[in-house]
């Protein structure tokens, strides 16, 4: 390689929680640099989960980070052509990307889920994704149902 590869960033832990996760998915969230309307929407949504789930005996940060493990996937696939032909190879995701796509897939769903505001729709997805239900975790299931149906293409990676 010609290029030295970027350093990484070190993400710095969130206020009330003190941890990188949060604040790496507050990141993911905010929009044109609202950072401090993310952190409230994602506290918010916290405390509404707090309020419906208070039988479960955990804190909302555990439940968030349990819904974030139900949704996050393990391989997914990619494009590959070969001879004219395109396949769709599965591929395991590294662990800081399967994160990311996690986070993401929750993120996306939730902001088009029907809601009044962001952090009710941000709550109702993520109790959703803890009870291994909703449209990120069916997101997952796809993703690892194609890889699975594409297992006789796996001796094609690079």
């Amino acid at each position: 390689m010609r290029k030295s590869k970027p350093k990484k960033r070190i993400i710095l832990p969130d206020p009330k929680f003190n941890d990188p996760f949060v604040t790496r998915f507050v990141n993911n969230m905010m929009f044109s640099g609202k950072k401090n309307l993310a952190f409230t929407i994602f506290y918010d949504s916290l405390d509404i989960i707090d309020e419906k789930l208070k039988i479960e005996g955990k804190t909302p940060l555990e439940i968030w980070k349990q819904a974030l493990d139900n949704i996050t996937p393990h391989v997914e696939v990619k494009s590959r052509r070969v001879g004219g032909a395109t396949f769709q190879v599965p591929m395991e995701i590294r662990a800081d990307r399967k994160v990311s796509v996690g986070m993401k897939n929750l993120i996306l769903f939730a902001r088009k889920r029907g809601g009044r505001s962001m952090a009710e729709r941000l709550a109702a997805e993520v109790m959703a994704a803890y009870n291994q239900e909703g449209a990120a975790y069916k997101k997952k299931e796809d993703t690892h149902r194609m890889a699975e149906a594409n297992k006789a293409f796996a001796h094609f990676r690079f």
